[in-house]
């Protein structure tokens, strides 16, 4: 069919898909692509765009990933439909962000028997601040406890759109995808055309193949790129020969050009990950474009943790993975740190716990390298008695408490959504994690939307579980920063064997510190292999210790060969063994193991 398909600017549509997570996103995509049989039937697979082995084994969108449809509407013209896929969890919202600058519409995809989520909402924000058309579409309508009359009111209610003619639709069972796609070619505007022909695309995304360089993802604004042509990278002013253009189908397919309105990738030989910047805009050598495009928000990460090689020779493998996933993933943060406990690595920033955990397991699994992550700590201002700032997120930095006058901790606005039921639980596990309760809203008969203050280092860890075990499943929440406020912030220090680990130590809030530390202790007590001689493990706050637990020794019956006699005998084999153990202690070595590292993030008060 796209061998049919006339080239023209009406003739081509550009939209993502919004949702919370497991809304039926992936599928409904999956149907697209067999309606406008995109993928031949022996092709298709479930969750065919999430491609990542992460992915699957989720059942979460981690990466965004476009791909051109061809469609034959009813109105007898051959649409070319650009739909870029993005993920739904608060910790991808950049990739959204990223996505939704690429087109000029979005259907927004709501699951009819849970209703409006928390994060379709923080979605729907960014589709709103860049002017997209939204189309509201009701999924899982197949559900018995589908109620789609209440989700329509919903809409209308808390997010002021119309939802009389929403889509009503099963991606299960196929129904309402050909009045998605007809409803996609005559709502959602065709891209607009711009004053002049100059080369303009927008870099959306990347990724970096080992045989042939940077494969730059973008869509063009206007003018024409085909191979041969010769561009410039603005924000690097970095020039290469275009060597490839094409299209995802869904696979990449070589096409002779990529014209105004269109989505596709583009090969130039591209061999350092630094000369392409996501968010940059592609022009011509020989006929650049005055300005750039207006490209992404900066993304500022908001969780930071070292991650170390286990074997110090991987080191240089380790930064050159890490290079290629930033290229992949620009809201990822990396400088480089060395620890005491762990020799040299790289502190990372992160945009949550769940980047962090997916960065971790990519790292392991694409490059095959042994690697453990330090505690997830978040940016403190320390402001120190000679009146200069300090921005601090390492333990190890922690500047002499006699210096400090005060801390500040940043702070997030956070919106959850839950059914009344938990209402109570809810509200005590806010507190616990020293929240500040703003407004409560009712949003229909069954579910409330409060609006919380928290401290960021309370809810990047395991707020988002703790929340959906004590509502079910059905809490959801998103948070965005919301500056920074003075607080008692410490340093808590893990000793194993009298030596300070401070892989295991961080910065806390005073109040929470001691049940931090036990919590730490007894985990490590746990997971530290026992040794010949008695292992102490300590949290101590300055010369303070709150927690301690210790690791027993290993012991030998040494008067096992004794049998009856004086007792003097026993004493004397005793006593020479109290005094190997003595002198083990004092040359002895702990071996920490790697999954101590992984058992500790996961050790909650």
């Amino acid at each position: 069919m796209d061998t049919m398909f006339k080239y023209a600017l009406k003739y081509i549509r550009n939209f993502s898909i919004i949702a919370h997570i497991d809304h039926g996103k992936s599928t409904l995509a999956d149907r697209l692509l067999e309606f406008t049989k995109t993928l031949d039937a022996r092709d298709m697979q479930e969750q065919v765009l999430d491609d990542m082995d992460l992915e699957r084994e989720r059942g979460i969108t981690i990466k965004a990933h476009p791909v051109t449809m061809y469609y034959s509407a009813s109105d007898g013209h051959i649409y070319q439909i650009n739909f870029i896929d993005t993920p739904g969890h608060v910790d991808f919202s950049y990739e959204v962000s990223r996505s939704l600058s690429a087109c000029e519409g979005a259907l927004l995809v709501i699951d009819a028997a849970q209703g409006i989520q928390a994060q379709t909402l923080a979605n729907l924000h960014l589709a709103m601040e860049r002017h997209l058309t939204v189309l509201p579409v009701l999924n899982k309508i197949d559900l018995p406890a589908a109620d789609i009359d209440g989700t329509r009111q919903q809409i209308e209610e808390i997010m002021a759109i119309d939802a009389s003619d929403a889509i009503c639709c099963s991606a299960k069972t196929g129904v309402g995808i050909f009045e998605i796609l007809e409803r996609i070619v005559r709502d959602i505007p065709p891209p607009k055309p711009l004053e002049n022909d100059l080369l303009r695309a927008l870099i959306f995304d990347s990724h970096y193949d080992n045989y042939r360089g940077v494969k730059v993802y973008m869509r063009v604004m206007s003018g024409e790129m085909r191979k041969g042509t010769l561009i410039r990278m603005m924000a690097t002013g970095k020039t290469f020969e275009v060597l490839e253009v094409g299209i995802f189908a869904p696979q990449m397919r070589p096409v002779e050009h990529l014209r105004p309105g269109e989505v596709g990738y583009m090969i130039a030989n591209i061999k350092n990950t630094a000369d392409v910047k996501i968010g940059d805009t592609v022009t011509s050598h020989k006929h650049p474009a005055p300005e750039a495009l207006p490209g992404f928000k900066t993304v500022i990460p908001v969780v930071f943790a070292g991650i170390y090689p286990i074997d110090s020779s991987d080191f240089e493998a380790l930064r050159d993975a890490l290079a290629k996933l930033q290229l992949n993933d620009s809201s990822l943060h990396i400088e480089q740190e060395s620890s005491t406990a762990l020799g040299f690595g790289f502190r990372c920033g992160f945009l949550g716990l769940l980047h962090l955990e997916i960065i971790f397991e990519r790292l392991q699994r694409e490059f095959d390298l042994a690697i453990i992550s330090t505690s997830p700590s978040v940016s403190y201002h320390f402001a120190l008695n000679d009146n200069t700032v300090k921005e601090i997120d390492n333990p190890s930095y922690y500047p002499d408490p006699a210096n400090i006058a005060w801390v500040e901790e940043p702070w997030v606005r956070s919106h959850i959504i839950l059914p009344t039921d938990y209402l109570g639980a809810v509200m005590n596990l806010c507190m616990d994690k020293r929240g500040a309760c703003f407004k409560t809203e009712t949003l229909d008969s069954r579910r409330v939307m409060l609006t919380y203050r928290f401290p960021l280092n309370e809810i990047i860890t395991d707020f988002n579980d703790k929340l959906k075990s004590v509502t079910k499943g059905y809490g959801s929440f998103d948070y965005e920063f919301d500056g920074y406020a003075e607080g008692d912030i410490i340093k808590l220090e893990i000793r194993v064997n009298e030596e300070p680990v401070d892989a295991f130590s961080c910065l806390i809030h005073r109040s929470k510190a001691e049940s931090k530390g036990r919590a730490i202790c007894s985990k490590l007590k746990e997971v530290i292999p026992r040794q010949l001689f008695k292992v102490p493990v300590q949290g101590a706050i300055g010369g303070k210790i709150v927690a301690r637990e210790t690791i027993p020794a290993l012991t030998k019956n040494v008067t096992a060969k004794c049998y009856g006699g004086d007792i003097s005998r026993k004493r004397k084999l005793w006593e020479k063994q109290k005094e190997g153990k003595k002198r083990m202690k004092e040359i002895g070595k702990v071996t920490i193991p790697q999954n101590a590292f992984m058992e500790v993030l996961k050790a909650s008060e």
